[in-house]
């Protein structure tokens, strides 16, 4: 019997005259296939661990590919009359509304892959040329472990980072780019935080992980309730902790900002490179240095590369100029190659399994307030680290690489930009 993972030459059904699909009718006889190859990518995603499910139309047919370990692969293509059918069935279960196709919708829905296991995905609609794209996000996909030590911090950044977590006010700020888990590590010192004696309040945009003991917020910016919004509702609930999903705009960061000066510890997210240029872009975006360098008391980039997969690791011949131009010393290249990946059934072909955290921890010294104060330039932030040294993200990568956690390839990848 014909699997519904199995590529079908069928042609989709045709599109109406203004480039959608035509309706799809729910009591067809079609929608129990749909209805089973809805089932099995499910549990292929949850098999291979996948954080995101994307399926897109084309002209001729579908596609489904599963984020793995931050990069996508595609399985094999389902039948391509049931792209319809399928799409219905998730926006269905999804509570979205099946007759509009043209604008983007959101949704959220709570399935049983198997038996006495749920699982929360959340859903986004995109119109495209040929039909609805949909993404679902696994939710559950995300680290049940939400501990320090889960982050991959070495010795001296976690030392460095719990003092910060626990002193009783200031701002600490973790940067990156999307999908570099910066939530995740959020998470994490919220739930380090987390007790009776303190009130610890988070708005995100939206809330994926539900921590008890931790009143959560979801911006609905519809309804008028933005971050900045939230924030200041919560200088009324009396915080200990404040958690912000992300900083935005100036008045977000403002509000942040001086909720870090009046005696609550405020922990936030910024899209930036690295440490140093998280300060210069928050001065760029209008709040005032010498409030900046009251509040600040640490900041934190961080990228995601992927482990290698310890069945099938192998040493891989570099080239002594490679490892030279890429950070190593000449004393490291002694009898030593880094590993590579070669691929094998744990891993599906793929080489790696899972991905771990490297981290620049940044900690604001007194003379980094100055700088602040001076409104010094991300470059000159950047020395003064250097000077106290505070590890780059190619130093935290290439110690993965030392280790033989990750490859060389997907260390250089990572930090490219840094």
């Amino acid at each position: 019997m014909q699997t519904p993972f199995a590529t079908a030459a069928a042609l989709p059904r045709p599109l109406a005259a203004d480039g959608e699909s035509s309706a799809t009718n729910l009591n067809d006889p079609d929608n129990a296939p749909a209805v089973r190859l809805l089932t099995d990518t499910l549990h292929e995603a949850t098999r291979r661990n996948a954080s995101d499910i994307h399926i897109e139309p084309a002209e001729h047919g579908w596609r489904v590919r599963l984020r793995i370990d931050g990069v996508l692969h595609e399985i094999p293509r389902p039948p391509a009359h049931l792209r319809d059918a399928f799409v219905t069935r998730v926006k269905v279960l999804a509570r979205m509304d099946i007759a509009e196709r043209r604008v983007p919708q959101d949704g959220r829905l709570r399935l049983a892959t198997s038996p006495g296991r749920l699982e929360d995905y959340r859903v986004n609609s995109l119109p495209t040329l040929f039909g609805e794209k949909l993404v679902l996000r696994r939710l559950d996909a995300l680290p049940a472990d939400l501990s320090l030590d889960s982050l991959g911090l070495d010795p001296r950044q976690r030392e460095a980072v719990d003092a910060a977590i626990r002193a009783p006010h200031g701002l600490m700020l973790v940067t990156g780019p999307t999908g570099s888990g910066k939530t995740l590590s959020l998470y994490c010192f919220l739930n380090l935080l987390n007790g009776e004696a303190r009130n610890l309040c988070s708005v995100e945009d939206p809330a994926e992980i539900q921590l008890a003991g931790i009143n959560q917020v979801s911006v609905r910016e519809k309804a008028g309730l933005t971050f900045a919004v939230a924030l200041r509702a919560f200088l009324r609930q009396d915080p200990d902790v404040i958690m912000v999903g992300e900083i935005r705009d100036n008045e977000t960061a403002d509000v942040a900002v001086k909720a870090a000066q009046t005696g609550h510890l405020v922990l936030s997210t910024l899209h930036t490179n690295d440490a140093p240029a998280a300060i210069a872009r928050l001065i760029d975006i209008g709040v005032e240095p010498y409030n900046l360098a009251a509040a600040l008391r640490m900041v934190t980039a961080q990228r995601l590369v992927r482990r290698l997969c310890v069945a099938c690791r192998a040493p891989a011949p570099h080239s002594a100029t490679a490892l030279h131009a890429a950070g190593f010393g000449e004393h490291e290249l002694d009898g030593w190659q880094p590993y590579a990946a070669t691929g094998c059934a744990a891993c599906h072909g793929i080489g790696y399994r899972g991905r771990v955290g490297i981290h620049q921890v940044m900690p604001v010294s007194d003379a980094m307030r100055e700088l602040i104060f001076a409104s010094a330039g991300a470059h000159e932030l950047a020395r003064l680290a250097q000077t106290e040294q505070v590890a780059t993200l190619r130093d935290a990568a290439l110690a993965r690489v030392r280790d033989g956690t990750t490859s060389l390839a997907e260390a250089l990848a990572a930090t490219e930009v840094a």
